[in-house]
């Protein structure tokens, strides 16, 4: 659902506050945001509500609101003045931005014409599906807890190796009877801290040697989550970037 150039849902299967940790809260900070999609001229697509979608750049924000270049003789340009609202998505880098428009107004000049809405009340940030990948820490002992599926009476413990919003990679110690790529395990536990637990299925898709002397496999595989599970991978991976980037700068 974070993949593509469509909005999330953001009230599906519950309210909006389930979302909150990935809402932008401070003013300054959203104003930030805005100004980097409009210095790098980033495409920005505008997504009306009977599914018109409008791909655009943001030429201009100020304390009145957000103008976005609009090409005259579009099908598009109308039916999101008529619509009156949108919800805008754009990346930065590997993180999704979406934000909703109101009061959209078409301003035709002399040599251009653009579209103008006010200022975005919220903007949450997404991790782009597969686009950073975390790298756990040992000593935090992040694990994956699946019955074998080649002997379902054998419970496995598996150290998860590195995480992405699309998948993780588990490490497959030799002296575990080899798991096989192409299957799907349902029913896996995550535990990738005190806090983050989740329920998920693993695709297991790629199998490769940790060592030359056999010590370990690294299995790589992609998740089937539920909405609740997604979020608590997304916060935790949010969350975990945020960590980092302080000790980077510190």
């Amino acid at each position: 659902m974070f993949a593509d150039t469509r909005p999330a849902e953001l009230d599906a299967g519950g309210s909006a506050d389930a979302w909150a940790a990935f809402r932008v809260g401070h003013p300054r900070e959203r104003h930030a945001l805005l100004r980097q999609l409009r210095d790098g001229s980033v495409p920005i697509h505008l997504n009306a509500p009977d599914g018109a979608v409008l791909t655009t750049t943001l030429w201009a924000l100020d304390e009145h609101g957000l103008s976005f270049a609009a090409e005259r003789g579009l099908p598009q340009l109308e039916r999101l003045r008529d619509a009156d609202e949108a919800v805008a998505v754009a990346y930065l880098d590997s993180v999704k931005l979406q934000f909703d428009l109101h009061g959209m107004v078409l301003v035709h000049g002399a040599q251009a014409s653009t579209l103008r809405s006010s200022l975005p009340r919220a903007v949450y940030r997404f991790q782009r599906r597969g686009a950073y990948r975390v790298r756990t820490i040992e000593r935090y002992g992040p694990t994956a807890r699946l019955a074998h599926p080649a002997i379902p009476d054998m419970q496995l413990a598996l150290r998860v190796l590195d995480v992405s919003v699309g998948g993780c990679a588990l490490w497959q110690p030799d002296d575990v009877p080899a798991l096989a790529a192409g299957v799907t395990i349902a029913g896996v536990d995550i535990a990738l801290d005190g806090e983050t637990r989740f329920h998920a299925a693993l695709t297991l898709h790629h199998l490769s040697s940790l060592a030359p002397h056999g010590r370990g496999v690294r299995v790589g595989c992609e998740w089937q989550l539920a909405g609740p599970a997604e979020r608590s991978l997304q916060r935790w991976i949010d969350q975990t970037q945020k960590r980092r980037r302080l000790l980077t700068l510190g």
